[in-house]
């Protein structure tokens, strides 16, 4: 079976090489290889004056196979961009200063340690300000523009046992012990975790020695804001005895910058985190919410007086979980980031609580599923620069003033012109389990002819407490392109639509968002679009836990493919990346607390049911939901008899599963070859003698 896979894919590969250059002129649809041609425009920071825009381009390199970010600068007034840092290596986080003088931006343009760079916007000289041992982060001017704060890891000794041995000169001994006594010792796309804590330093804008703010075995991070007079940073910290047990929580603290005292401003059950202090000084902008240890909680907006007296929520009836919090120049109103209804917005908060949206339309630097997203930054007089895409283009520098937008930059047109792409719907259906309307959008084959039945891919978000939407899409247009339409959905549990819907998957998952896919599959069906009898279902994280769990449900889909899914929700709780979290909050309890409740929700559970040809997909070192669960259900599955293959994506996190352009397409094609195997049903002697599946 694995020999007829590899044939299928060297197929694929060969159709798509064939495509990529065919006799009659250039590859109308997209392709593999255009993920290399892909730029995408983040983290835009317009200066104090509104007249230039400092915004991070990553660009798909073919030779490394990576997207490399550098920094370019826009004129507000004439539109013209030019390369500010692109010479070798990464460089990102650019930050104006108060005057706008400066930009200050983080690089690794000499070696492999990322480093703090100043440039003098009138001469355009450049000073590298920091030789650092590892890489800052948080990065923040002080108001008079004289000094920067970072966070930044210091190592630590960690936990010692017994006396080393010492070793003969030229000895060659096997390598130390590791001796783990964290209780998150790994984290994705970081690995196992060195022993040490993030500190708070402030280092002169001229360069000079930085001076450590923050010490003891606890972290100390980012964000950081300066109050008015220079005088304190304002952060915020777990410094609870049990803060490695208690994920969530965190306090707003002040340092005293002459002292080195801490004062702890808040002092409630939840977070409070990222603080901004307003331009004037008198207030303190955080984001947090009272825990109620329910698996989704909206964050609020809520200001207090610098001293942390009069603290109050001014977004409690938004029923949207707020980010990205930028105080306005007249200290009246604060402007925040959010999605709604599958989108990603910026409104201004009043300090009345009177919220007026400013931007809509927001797009993220995420290039291969369509979730939401988006960054802003705003200058004196109010004007925006944000973000913003399409479903059938990446993110773009648009500047935002008065209502009226205006696009800054046009990154992928020499690409994506002369494309034929995917037309992206928007389609709503009422779930079969209540009625409740269900928001999803339909990508379409190019060049799709109204009132024809295409094959259908099922493409399920991960999260679960995320979002879908109108967004350009790498995955959805490949699927596309070889002839599917591809579904994505936003069934409960999704965020943007309130703390409701998101929590009518609390302790329930998966449960009714099951209904809510198929009801929406339904839907494009009973549309004449799809095909009934060439169904196929993927997703990846979450969306790979529903794809399993959809499979041991009904035989519907010809073929699934799951991505980096959750299998058994035990070994799952005791081997992610964040064992403090999972158990307490999407359970109410440990695994040896509730076995049963545990194994109920586990698509291994529902394993004896599986007849569809299913594909496991992971990263070869996903630390989120560990490599476990995808190689113990391709073992179920293999058990059972039934076809099934693991794709394995070399040195790939959970997170950047899809990072390497390289490795997205291959991934793609892989999922493309399986389903196109099972096309036209079971090829002769693969099919597995099983029992009906039944409906738990």
């Amino acid at each position: 079976m694995l020999k007829h896979l590899a044939a299928a894919l060297l197929l694929a590969t060969a159709a798509t090489t064939a495509l990529a250059v065919p006799a009659t002129g250039p590859e109308r649809h997209f392709t593999g290889r255009d993920l290399f041609g892909l730029e995408v425009a983040a983290d835009p920071q317009i200066s104090p004056d509104g007249r230039w825009i400092a915004y991070v381009r990553r660009s798909g390199d073919i030779m490394t196979d990576r997207f490399r970010p550098t920094i370019w600068l826009i004129d507000t007034r004439s539109g013209e961009q030019q390369p500010l840092v692109a010479g070798p290596g990464s460089h990102f986080q650019p930050r104006w200063s108060p005057t706008g003088d400066r930009l200050a931006y983080v690089s690794t343009a000499e070696g492999d340690a990322a480093q703090l760079y100043v440039r003098w916007m009138a001469s355009g000289q450049t000073a590298r300000i920091t030789g650092l041992p590892d890489s800052p982060n948080g990065m923040e001017w002080s108001p008079d523009g004289r000094q920067i704060a970072y966070a930044m890891f210091i190592p630590d000794e960690g936990l010692k046992l017994g006396d080393p041995m010492s070793r003969p000169e030229g000895a060659q001994w096997a390598e130390p012990l590791e001796i783990i006594s964290a209780v998150t010792y790994r984290a994705d796309g970081a690995g196992y975790l060195r022993a040490g804590y993030e500190q708070l330093f402030v280092v002169p804008a001229e360069g000079g020695a930085p001076r450590q703010l923050t010490f003891g075995s606890l972290n100390h991070g980012g964000p950081i804001s300066w109050t008015a007079d220079g005088a304190s940073l304002v952060f915020s910290a777990n410094r609870a005895p049990d803060w490695e047990r208690d994920p969530v929580e965190s306090e707003v603290y002040a340092l005293d910058m002459a002292s080195g005292g801490l004062t702890a401003l808040t002092d409630r059950n939840g977070p409070d985190a990222a603080p901004a202090v307003s331009p004037d000084g008198s207030r303190i902008a955080f984001i947090g919410f009272d825990d109620q240890e329910l698996g989704y909680q909206n964050v609020e907006l809520y200001v207090m007086n610098r001293d942390g007296s009069d603290r109050r929520s001014l977004t409690p009836s938004l029923d949207r979980s707020v980010d990205s919090l930028e105080w306005s120049a007249d200290n009246r109103s604060v402007y925040v980031s959010y999605d709604d209804l599958g989108e990603t917005r910026v409104s201004r908060v009043g300090l009345d609580g009177a919220v007026r949206i400013v931007a809509e339309g927001l797009s993220g630097s995420e290039l291969d599923r369509p979730y939401t997203g988006g960054s802003f930054s705003v200058a004196r007089d109010g004007t925006l620069a944000i973000t913003s895409g399409s479903a059938t283009r990446p993110a773009e520098v648009v500047m935002v003033r008065g209502g009226n937008r205006r696009q800054l930059t046009r990154l992928n047109e020499d690409l994506l012109g002369p494309k034929v792409l995917g037309e992206v719907r928007r389609i709503e259906t009422p779930s079969s389990h209540d009625g409740r309307a269900i928001e999803a959008w339909l990508t379409l084959p190019p060049d799709y002819v109204e009132g024809t039945r295409v094959p259908l891919i099922l493409e399920i978000h991960g999260g679960p407490f995320a979002a879908y939407g109108p967004h350009f899409s790498t995955d959805n247009q490949l699927y596309a392109a070889a002839g599917n339409a591809v579904l994505s959905v936003n069934p409960r549990g999704s965020t943007s639509y309130g703390a409701t819907f998101a929590n009518f998957i609390h302790h329930a998952y998966p449960g009714n968002d099951y209904d809510d896919l198929m009801s929406a599959v339904d839907a494009v069906i009973a549309q004449g679009i799809a095909d009934p009898d060439h169904l196929y279902v993927t997703g990846g994280s979450g969306g790979g836990v529903l794809t399993a769990w959809i499979v041991g449900r009904t035989n519907r889909f010809q073929a699934a493919a799951t991505q980096k899914p959750v299998i058994d929700w035990s070994s799952f709780a005791l081997t992610a990346d964040n064992p403090a979290f999972f158990s307490r909050y999407w359970f109410g309890a440990m695994p040896w607390e509730a076995h049963e409740a545990f194994w109920a929700r586990s698509p291994l559970s529902l394993v004896g049911n599986v007849q569809t040809p299913t594909l496991v997909v992971v990263g070869a070192e996903d630390y989120r939901t560990p490599v476990s669960e995808s190689e113990q259900y391709y073992a179920a599955l293999q058990l059972r008899g039934i076809p099934t293959a693991l794709v394995k994506v070399p040195g790939a996190s959970h997170g950047s599963i899809a990072a390497r352009p390289s490795q997205s397409a291959a991934k793609a094609a892989a999922i493309l070859a399986w389903f196109a195997r099972y096309r036209d049903g079971m090829p002769e002697g693969t099919a597995a003698e099983t029992p009906t599946p039944t409906q738990p």
